[in-house]
């Protein structure tokens, strides 16, 4: 499969004018590819084209956007197979899963397609009628992480070209290339200059967040970074929308029934690996069933396959970096030494990639770093609790609020209970689901706005308020 390693400006592929990086297959750790980032000068083409592309964009018709977001999306799903791999080959990830992240990708498309924004009538009496309308900001311009690379670009994308705007997209260095390919099959649809593709790290991304023709930033990625860009947004006051970082924990309630919910916690926990933003992080557990969730979470982590995602038995695949593999091993060595219990995995694999199997830590407490620190990769921490009020004073315990989870037999206690967590969504019997339709967003260190829904949209407009007598 020829790889596309070009950006691409103002409908023109692109060589970057910075240094060459590879992208490594975390499977194999070979190159896969080598990109060029792009040089500051080049974002600056990229913004001008955007921004010449905008008012022609901004203009056309609504039906005439929806009808092209519709027609990307066909395009998605003839070019399935092909995303699909590179998504495997770069990400890691089990290709029914990256097969299920393009159909996802697809279906998020028409769903922003056929969204439509209400008009917002404040006041119509004999006097006077006054409405709100939306308008779009501008230049947007998206940032995007490494572990749902097609899926968050299209979560970020879809919505500001829906309302008008056009698009700046940067992916993450170590996951480009599907998003690359996604910025040229749309450009087969789209006029010139409405989604541009740039390459890059800190200093890209520096110059984004600064960038004065910049309307708004969309990031998803950690709170650290998210924190650098809102401080160097500040003197253009642009709109932001930041996915941050989480460290989701997840209540079992002593009426549970554990052959029911271990599946669910499972998959809550492990999805992608554990490298979701809202997977389970921390799960808290009464003590009077501690030990039956342990033996059933460990026994689903031992029935998995960990290999290379294009392995047609392969249910696991591996951490997606170094870096990151390093922190998991770094975690469960720390909770190791501090007496906790490693019921599977727990150590890395001897083969090359960055291979880690799906761990499961008992005996250990909020305090450790395994707890403390999210993890976003293969463990799970599972800590007993007492009494559910100490539960949710434990769960709360936490500087990132972005999901939690209630698990009981009695869904309206569980409700009861989710209502005293602080996070932007609490599931019951559940965790880590994303619809298109309902808003998702985080509170403390875990972000700012919102995303999806009509909620999620309006956050790639401004608000215009038309005031007229009668």
């Amino acid at each position: 499969m020829t790889m596309t390693n070009s950006m691409l400006i103002n409908g023109i592929q692109v060589k970057g004018d910075g240094e060459v990086f590879s992208v490594i297959n975390p499977a194999t750790e070979d190159a896969i590819c080598q990109c060029n980032m792009a040089s500051v000068d080049q974002l600056d083409q990229a913004v001008a084209a955007a921004r010449a592309a905008y008012p022609a964009w901004r203009d056309t018709p609504d039906a005439e956007r929806s009808r092209l977001l519709h027609q990307i999306a066909d395009r998605l799903e003839a070019n399935a197979d092909e995303l699909a791999r590179i998504i495997v080959q770069e990400q890691g990830k089990p290709l029914a899963l990256a097969q299920m992240e393009v159909g996802a990708a697809a279906g998020w498309t028409r769903y922003n397609a056929d969204l439509e924004i209400p008009e917002q009538v404040f006041e119509d009496s004999d006097s006077k009628r006054v409405i709100g309308h939306r308008k779009p900001l501008g230049v947007v311009a998206s940032i995007t992480p490494w572990n749902w690379p097609l899926m968050i670009a299209i979560w970020h994308i879809m919505p500001a070209l829906r309302t008008g705007n056009t698009v700046i997209c940067k992916p993450s260095g170590m996951t480009p290339l599907n998003t690359l390919r996604l910025v040229e099959i749309m450009n087969e649809v789209l006029p010139a200059g409405v989604i541009n593709s740039v390459l890059g790290e800190a200093e890209i991304g520096s110059a984004i967040s600064g960038h004065a023709d910049i309307n708004k930033v969309i990031f998803t990625g950690s709170t650290p970074t998210g924190q650098r860009i809102l401080a160097n947004s500040a003197t253009t006051l642009k709109r932001l929308t930041l996915e941050l970082g989480g460290n989701d924990a997840a209540i079992v309630l002593p009426d549970s029934d554990v052959d029911a919910i271990a599946e669910g916690l499972f998959n809550s926990a492990f999805i992608n690996m554990g490298q979701t933003c809202a997977a389970l992080k921390r799960l808290y557990v009464h003590e009077s069933q501690y030990e039956a969730v342990c033996e059933k979470l460990a026994t689903l982590a031992e029935q998995q396959v960990v290999g290379n995602g294009l392995d047609d038995t392969t249910t696991f695949g591996p951490v997606q970096n170094a870096n990151q593999y390093r922190q998991v091993i770094e975690l469960v060595d720390d909770a190791r030494n501090q007496g906790a219990r490693i019921l599977c995995g727990g150590s890395p694999s001897a083969d090359k990639g960055y291979f880690y199997p799906p761990t499961i830590v008992a005996d250990v407490c909020n305090g450790t770093r395994l707890v403390d620190e999210e993890q976003f990769g293969p463990v799970l921490p599972v800590i007993a609790y007492q009494d559910v009020k100490q539960a949710i004073a434990l769960a709360n315990d936490c500087s990132a609020g972005l999901g939690g989870s209630v698990w009981g037999s009695d869904t309206e206690q569980a409700g009861q209970i989710a209502r005293q967590l602080e996070c932007g969504t609490a599931w019951i019997n559940n965790h880590a689901e994303v619809l298109p339709h309902i808003p998702f967003g985080g509170c403390k260190l875990s972000g700012v706005g919102v995303e999806f829904g009509l909620e999620g949209l309006l956050e790639y407009t401004q608000l215009q308020v038309i005031n007229a007598p009668k």
